[in-house]
């Protein structure tokens, strides 16, 4: 990625850059590698809601995945289609479903017998009719961080295998539910594809054995997750979807007529958001040299979280000789480090860092932690 340096030295800093022709790029390759298939996409919403961003996704054509009334919210306000409009989430509440039912989204996925039931009453007092999938837990482990695994039965999310047969009987039973699908979201970051196997063949048998009870579904979500390659972005700027699009294709035994749902976030839109961020003080101690920058977790707290590596670059001095450094902010805490031992151009005071791969959960999940304000976004290419 070129960093326009000149430009960026205008802007006080932080600020997140967007590369819009990288994400335009990445979603017309996406949109290749599902043409003539029975696919739908719904963008992750969770990963960044920045309403440019949001616009560009919209006018590609994919739907929206909404993991809060307030995301659905933000979509509908961008424009999405209410019919490509999907909310999921343990913990949704009276207020948020019935926002999304006076929308008419096209589907909740319930992740609970009760919220079935609250779903249902809702809809009924409403005179509507709620279309649902039903997220199953199918116990496989993504082989990811443990905070973004998500489909092991000791996770918080979805109906256990055991027990899902229950959920589908009450489901079709309920006056004011249409049971429309089964929803699956096994971890995130993942980049071996066996789970997706696993899951393929999870799903695969979970159909036959309701259809031998006469249930069958029209769609089937098996979710996002699709991992990016934050060591080398500018190498791999754009996910490998046709490696990911090809599991289901080879895998997935879809029914005449039965649409296939994914949700992806990150890799639609990490690889074209940069942190940028300016070195304030370079501090030597006895063991280690550290680049302090005005970026803190607050504004990426990935690192901090989940312990996450982002590469970081000297763009302000691409040519200088190799030193290493602690790249760490200005937060009153020893989690505010960004990579440590970083092998970077030889950094200081007032140089210009890129931290890469920011542009999901990043601007998202920003705070106002020790009353730092939120960092702007500079786009290129708009």
């Amino acid at each position: 990625m070129n960093f326009p340096v000149d430009v960026f030295n205008k802007h006080k800093t932080p600020f997140y850059f967007y590369d819009m022709p990288l994400l335009k790029a990445t979603l017309a390759e996406l949109k290749a590698q599902i043409a003539d298939m029975p696919y739908h996409v719904h963008y992750a919403v969770k990963a960044n809601a920045n309403g440019t961003l949001l616009g560009a996704i919209r006018d590609a054509g994919l739907g929206a995945d909404c993991v809060s009334g307030w995301e659905v919210k933000a979509v509908v306000e961008a424009g999405f289609a209410s019919d490509k409009i999907v909310f999921a989430g343990v913990g949704k509440t009276d207020s948020e479903i019935e926002y999304a039912l006076d929308h008419d989204i096209a589907c909740f996925n319930i992740e609970s017998e009760p919220e079935l039931r609250v779903i249902n009453d809702l809809a009924l007092a409403k005179g509507k009719v709620a279309n649902v999938a039903i997220r199953v837990n199918p116990n496989i482990d993504a082989h990811t961080h443990r905070y973004i695994t998500t489909g092991l039965s000791d996770n918080k999310f979805g109906i256990n295998l055991e027990l899902l047969g229950d959920v589908v009987r009450l489901a079709n039973s309920l006056p004011a539910i249409r049971l429309k699908g089964l929803h699956y979201h096994i971890g995130s970051q993942l980049t071996d594809f066996e789970p997706y196997k696993m899951l393929c063949e999870v799903n695969n048998r979970l159909q036959d054995e309701f259809e031998a009870e006469g249930v069958r579904f029209d769609t089937i979500n098996v979710g996002g997750g699709l991992g990016i390659d934050y060591g080398n972005p500018d190498e791999n700027p754009i996910a490998d979807f046709k490696t990911f699009f090809d599991v289901f294709k080879n895998n997935m035994k879809l029914r005449d007529g039965q649409q296939l749902h994914f949700e992806l976030g990150r890799s639609l839109v990490a690889q074209c958001g940069s942190l940028i961020t300016r070195v304030t003080y370079v501090k030597k101690s006895v063991t280690k040299q550290f680049a302090i920058v005005d970026a803190g977790m607050s504004d990426l707290i990935r690192p901090a979280l989940y312990q996450a590596h982002h590469k970081i670059q000297n763009i302000s001095n691409t040519e200088g000789e190799s030193e290493k450094y602690d790249v760490v902010g200005p937060i009153c805490e020893s989690s505010d480090t960004f990579g440590e031992d970083e092998q970077l151009s030889a950094v200081k005071r007032g140089d210009l860092l890129a931290i890469r791969s920011a542009g999901a959960y990043g601007e998202i999940m920003a705070s106002h932690y020790n009353l730092r304000p939120f960092a702007p976004a500079v786009f290129d290419g708009e």
